[in-house]
This record gives C-alpha cells, sequence and structure tokens, in this order.
C-alpha cells in the first residue's frame, strides 16, 4: 500500500512557509472541445435499468447516387440499394488517489491541506483530456512532408504553415467532414497546435491574429483560440500534445540516451549512462519514443542546462524540475519533436459518460482509514470513453518546428 507519510513529504513538515506559492497553470479542456457529440448514459433508469454499457455502436447510411437519366415514359424506375455500416466505441474507467497519514496533517504548517483537492481536479482533467487526445491523434488519416522521424526542423517545407494549413483545408473539406457554423454564419473547422509549430505559422504569413475578430471577447468560441485562417480556429496550447525527440536526430552521433538512475517529480538533475551531447538538442525528451501510434501520458521534455552525465535541466514540474517519475533504463531523447496538428469540428469526436459520475469525473472523499482512522484518502473517478465516428471527420497533420534548430 502506498501511503503519504511525514518521511516522502518532509518539506512539509517543522517548517512554515508563505501562504504564496508559484504553482502550475491549471489544466483546461482542449482536445474535448473536439466532442459536440455526448452521450450521458445513466447509470441506473427507473424502467429499464440501462447501464453505462461496454461498448456503443454507431450506424452508416451510405449515399444515393445521383440521377443520370430521364425518367422513361415506357420503363419504371430503377430503385438504388443503400448500404451500412457500424463503428463501435468501447468504454473504459479512470482514477487515482493520494492517501496520507493523521500525524502529517498534524505536523504540517504549509498549505498542503488546501491543495490537495485542487491536485486532485488537475490530475482528473488532464487525464479525461488525454483521452479525448488519444482519440482525436490515433487516426489513419494523417497528412506529412516525409516519415515522422524524418521530419527536421532546419527544413522549411516540414514547418507548420499557411500552405499547411490550407492543404489540410482542401482535404477536410473534399472529404465532406462536418463543419460548424460560427457565430459570423461562416462553416468552420478546428486546428489544435502547440505553441512551438503555431511560431512557423505565424511567422510564414497572413496569419489572422486574435485582434482581428475586432476584440470582441464574444468572438471567442474555444479555450485557446488566437485567430482564424483557411477556415480554421486556432487553438494553441502548451498542453497540446507533442511527439517529443522522434524526428531528425539533432546530436551527430546519438539521439538516445539512457536514465542511469531514478528520477522523482520536481527532480532538477537527471543522470544518464552518457551525455556527449546532451545539449545538441534544444530539448530533452523523458520516456519513450511514440514513433508509431501508441501515446505515453508521462512522456515529458526538459531543457538542458549544464552537465554530461549529471545533466542540470529545467522542466514543466511546479519548481522548474521534471512532472513526473521515471525510472532507470528509460530513454532520453535530443532529436527534433514532432507537433501533431489535430483539425477537425465539434463533430468529430463522441463522448460517452456515466451521468450518476459526470462528465468530468466525481470527486471522492475525503475519507478515514485504519482502526483509528489514521489515514485519510482524496480520490476522484470517471467512466466513460472518447472515440472516433469516423475517419473522415478528423484529420491529423504533423510537422517540425524552427525552433528546434538552435539550442
Amino acid at each position: 500500500m502506498t501511503i503519504q507519510t511525514t518521511s516522502n513529504l518532509t518539506g512539509a513538515v517543522g517548517t512554515r512557509y508563505s501562504q504564496k506559492y508559484q504553482r502550475a497553470a491549471k489544466v483546461r479542456r482542449l482536445y474535448d472541445q473536439l466532442a459536440e457529440n455526448t452521450l450521458s448514459a445513466p447509470q441506473h433508469e427507473i424502467e429499464s435499468r440501462r447501464g453505462l454499457g461496454a461498448t456503443y455502436t454507431y450506424n452508416f447510411a451510405s449515399d444515393m447516387s445521383p440521377g443520370t437519366t430521364a425518367i422513361s415514359q415506357t420503363a419504371d424506375i430503377t430503385p438504388q440499394i443503400l448500404y451500412d455500416a457500424t463503428t463501435t466505441l468501447t468504454t473504459t474507467s479512470r482514477g487515482e488517489a493520494i492517501k496520507w497519514s493523521e500525524l502529517l496533517d498534524l505536523s504540517a504548517y504549509t498549505d498542503f491541506v488546501a491543495i490537495r483537492s485542487e491536485k486532485v481536479g488537475e490530475n482528473a482533467m488532464e487525464t479525461i483530456d488525454n483521452q479525448a487526445r488519444a482519440a482525436a491523434l490515433k487516426g489513419s488519416l494523417v497528412i506529412r512532408k516525409v516519415a515522422r522521424t524524418a521530419l527536421a526542423s532546419g527544413t522549411t517545407t516540414h514547418n507548420w504553415n499557411e500552405a499547411a494549413m490550407w492543404s489540410a483545408s482542401s482535404i477536410m473539406q473534399g472529404l465532406k467532414c462536418p463543419a460548424f457554423i460560427d457565430g459570423a454564419g461562416s462553416r468552420s473547422f478546428l486546428a489544435i497546435a502547440h505553441p512551438d509549430a503555431f511560431y512557423d505559422l505565424f511567422h510564414s504569413g497572413n496569419v489572422l491574429s486574435a485582434i482581428q475578430y475586432g476584440g470582441l471577447p464574444g468572438s471567442i468560441l474555444f479555450n485557446g483560440e488566437v485567430g482564424s485562417i483557411a477556415g480554421f480556429k486556432l487553438l494553441i496550447s502548451p498542453w497540446a500534445k507533442v511527439f517529443g525527440g522522434v524526428g531528425n536526430d539533432a546530436s551527430a552521433s546519438s539521439d538516445a540516451y539512457v536514465l542511469n538512475a531514478n528520477c522523482a517529480p520536481l527532480d532538477k538533475t537527471i543522470y544518464v549512462t552518457t551525455g556527449t551531447n546532451c545539449g545538441c538538442g534544444r530539448m530533452l525528451t523523458l520516456g519513450t519514443g511514440e514513433t508509431s501510434s501508441t501515446h505515453y501520458d508521462t512522456n515529458e521534455r526538459v531543457r538542458w542546462i549544464s552537465g554530461t552525465t549529471a545533466c542540470v535541466i529545467v522542466g514543466e514540474g511546479a519548481n522548474g524540475g521534471v512532472r513526473f517519475a521515471h525510472t532507470t533504463a528509460e530513454y532520453v531523447y535530443n532529436g527534433d519533436t514532432v507537433y501533431p496538428v489535430a483539425y477537425g469540428s465539434p463533430g468529430s469526436l463522441v463522448k460517452v459518460f456515466a451521468s450518476d459520475v459526470g462528465e468530468f469525473g466525481e470527486l471522492v472523499g475525503p475519507l478515514s482509514d485504519g482502526l483509528a482512522h489514521q489515514w485519510q484518502s482524496l480520490a476522484w473517478k470517471w467512466y466513460g470513453a472518447y472515440g472516433r465516428i469516423a475517419e473522415n471527420r478528423i484529420l491529423r497533420g504533423e510537422y517540425s518546428s524552427s525552433l528546434d534548430i538552435s539550442s
């Protein structure tokens, strides 16, 4: 049983700190915005007692062929045959918890008590949105100039630019991807991307910035929306998925190192077996290389500062260290990052959830445990799924960023 004790949270005991902390920005819904199609499944209905179910099946009917002949005066019209197809969405569940000792509450002077609910809530939102992200970015409809492992920051045609946007727009419209009607009555799509990819798009030409909406807050329809181009609303967020270090090799010798010591959250130094070229790349990626359709939620990028086998880094953790735990033998990559862009609309994904637990999960606790109630726990849980209704409703573009050229 993993239990928080005074030993592994020693910084919270015995010393009074200021209550004003520098905390990481809250996670916002991002890829969930592609899931306007929402099914709330009651776990217990009075009459049918229909549960959430293990799968949901969607039926599709083919279109009729356009008429090509005039109506005959002597022969009847030949009727057409409609065809159908199905796609199935499999439900899943997620939940995480923290547990601490009563002695910790009695001893701690910091605001550990106050931040627990906040951290659990942030974890729930990030975890659930990761399900939407995986559904959005694992499809078979993809555009990129070369193979993912060959995308190079120094090759302009591999970067995200206006030409890439117009190409994506042509594909989306040609495949009859459902658009949405915005406040101005225009048909639009969404493009979700990381700020590093947006750097090249912004500098490549006539990007319409947010100020060209006329400065009206009501015209901003989505979280992270910064402008529009080629019929796409641009949703730019640091929480957008990246495939770190799997592009073109940044190092002349090797782009994959190995951790030779465990790395704990908030650590500011990582230890690698060899690190001759660790400083060659703009960013280092800790985790497993995402060269195919598999995603790893705890992959993260850090900035190398100094060192070879003992590398001082700056990361995305609350204190400038790493966010997640990494174990010995995990890889450290210094190659170019690949930036996927999700092109779609609010009708691209479908979301189903158990209404008794809620669309974004349910907080459980704090609960007391132990014969003397000497422990307490706080948890969240969620039951549901995100899925792709049809492949022609969402397109994935993959690009490099010229920001990776320099270290």
